[in-house]
């Protein structure tokens, strides 16, 4: 079997959407206990935790003054990318940059003819920390990441970005990744990860001073650090494995269902790939082209797992049916390749992004499309947003009174504080009124 087929209302199918609609989850026992130990240790013991964990996971021979990445390293990285990689990398940077400027938010004020003043006062969080995973010992560098948390920090105005990966065995960072943080302007760079790096972001070492806001994806035991330390810091989200869910009708092209569903697929053998479609030629067709385009993918393996264990075509018995089934699941990316899709998109009630039209891949939002990729997973599209620039923002309210004001005010407030028997708050306005 490459993918399960199900009716959506069908007793299996319905079975099947309510186990997504609780998918929510944190890591196992086991992790959150082995991550609790780590994050105290850096707590207790700082850089030497640190760099014992590195050790151990990562560079066996890691000494404390590498832990840094010098100005040396980071022009070596830019001297070893070609130019055709440094022309994509820019065009990216500035897509995305265009895009989130216009998410900046200001400083606001409003006045009332007593006198009154009120309104709200946005400042950037002083530091930022990046978290970029490493992937396969730096193999697989997740160069968009970079960009996609480091350009909204830039523009909130951030004066203090710091990433964190982690290095290969031989205490190295793959090039592309310190080149696209020194294109961004990042240069304060450490050779640091999972949640080792997360507990020192939080918590800060001799060597790794303490942010304020911890952003970027990761597995498991960096998610549950990030959950960890919540509170303590900002953090963008708890995220989980990639998802895409795919609507289709009988115009949709199988081909293009099927490439997307292993897009998402080649991720994580824990990846939800899944579509919803009113047609069973087109669910059949589908299957078809996953089983053909598995064969030409390096990681077939992967994305093999990922459709059999998690993965699923769903039959709808309309786009309305389908529509409404999508948002309950409430998915990371959503595409709608269906007949007219703009028509279909004051439908969508809940997902982290929406790609319209066949000729919209989700691998676009990736990379160049402008819009932030670090989306909500697990179902948490219902109640949050995509990365942007207001998750390094903070916003202070002002209030200021004339005399006038406050005795227009004074009868009502002091109403409203003894009604809640809080007689300080009461008098605090009388003594200015008498």
């Amino acid at each position: 079997m490459t993918i399960q087929m199900l009716k959506v209302d069908s007793a299996e199918g319905k079975r099947f959407v309510a186990g997504l609609l609780d998918r929510f989850t944190f890591g196992d026992t086991g992790c959150r206990d082995a991550v609790a130990e780590i994050i105290n240790r850096v707590r207790n013991e700082g850089d030497k935790a640190v760099l014992d964990y590195s050790r151990k996971f990562d560079s066996p021979g890691l000494t404390i003054e590498e832990l840094r990445v010098t100005d040396e390293e980071l022009r070596q990285a830019e001297a070893e990318i070609d130019e055709d990689f440094k022309e994509s990398l820019r065009f990216a940077i500035t897509r995305i940059r265009t895009f989130h400027e216009r998410e900046m938010e200001d400083s606001w004020l409003m006045t009332r003819d007593d006198g009154t003043v009120t309104g709200r006062l946005v400042r950037p969080v002083d530091s930022a920390g990046l978290y970029v995973p490493g992937g396969q010992g730096g193999s697989t560098p997740l160069v968009s990441s970079v960009l996609m948390n480091g350009i909204p920090a830039a523009i909130a105005g951030v004066s203090r970005r710091v990433m964190v990966t982690p290095p290969d065995k031989e205490g190295k960072i793959n090039p592309a990744l310190l080149l696209a943080a020194g294109e961004i302007g990042i240069t304060e760079i450490y050779k640091a990860g999972s949640a080792w790096a997360i507990a020192a972001l939080a918590y800060g070492t001799r060597s790794i001073p303490r942010v304020d806001v911890i952003v970027g994806p990761g597995n498991q035991y960096v998610a549950e650090a990030k959950r960890q330390v919540m509170g303590r810091v900002r953090i963008d989200m708890i995220a989980g494995p990639s998802e895409v869910l795919i609507v289709a009708d009988n115009t949709s092209d199988p081909v293009l269902i099927a490439a997307d569903m292993l897009a998402q697929a080649e991720h994580d053998a824990q990846a939800l790939p899944l579509l919803i479609t009113t047609s069973k030629d087109i669910a059949d067709k589908t299957v078809m082209e996953l089983e053909k385009q598995l064969t030409q993918l390096e990681r077939q393996e992967i994305a093999r797992v990922s459709l059999r264990e998690k993965g699923a075509i769903l039959i709808a018995g309309s786009l309305d049916a389908a529509m409404e089934t999508a948002n309950d699941i409430a998915i990371e990316h959503l595409e709608l390749q269906v007949d007219e899709p703009w028509q279909w998109l004051p439908k969508v009630r809940h997902a982290g992004a929406v790609f319209l039209g066949k000729y919209t891949p989700e691998a676009a939002g990736d990379y160049v499309a402008g819009p932030n990729h670090v989306l909500p997973t697990m179902g948490t599209a219902r109640i949050s947003s995509a990365l942007g620039v207001e998750t390094f923002l903070k916003k202070s309210s002002i209030i200021s009174y004339s005399r006038q004001a406050l005795i227009n005010d004074a009868e009502h407030i002091r109403r409203l504080a003894n009604f809640e028997g809080l007689t300080a708050h009461e008098r605090s306005v009388a003594v200015r009124v008498k």
